[in-house]
């Protein structure tokens, strides 16, 4: 990975982690929710397990609420849990997309590279052949083509 993709990539991992301590949190507070608003609900794995299937949206019926606050709540785990499980998924996906940008983005500066250093050997046999034809070989510059070509001072990379 190279020094210029390092924020990028950064953020890219910082999202999948802020989405997986955001699902957590949904998850660690509809379980004291549900603790806390269904009378069935007795402990605190319970609350959780209700939360996780509520916000996953896969309801065993082991365990349901059974008042209307803890309805609405329920209502509220869901979408709170489809939500940021979405996040999580769209983060993971884009943890994977990153990787084959990048590495897209490498077979293209090497392509490019190559390109431009078989133009600049095209460049130079063209002067020389305009040199011969016209008798000048005086003005034709040495460079060397094979060369990378060099960075300027508002380049990205160092």
């Amino acid at each position: 990975m190279s020094r210029g993709n390092f924020p990028r990539w950064h953020l890219v991992r910082r999202g999948l982690w802020y989405s997986l301590a955001l699902a957590l949190v949904i998850l660690l507070a509809g379980g004291v929710g549900f603790l806390w608003l269904e009378p069935g609900i007795t402990t605190i794995e319970d609350g959780l397990w209700l939360a996780f299937t509520t916000a996953a949206t896969v309801g065993y019926g082991d365990l349901v609420p059974h008042t209307p606050m803890g309805r609405a709540f329920s209502v509220v785990v869901v979408l709170l849990g489809l939500t940021v499980l979405s996040l999580v998924t769209a983060s993971l996906a884009a943890v994977f997309v990153e990787r084959e940008v990048q590495q897209d983005e490498r077979l293209v500066e090497f392509d490019l590279l190559v390109e431009i250093r078989a133009l600049r050997k095209e460049v130079k046999a063209l002067r020389e052949e305009v040199g011969q034809v016209t008798g000048q070989n005086q003005g034709i510059r040495e460079d060397n083509y094979d060369a990378p070509p060099e960075r300027g001072p508002h380049s990205e990379h160092p």
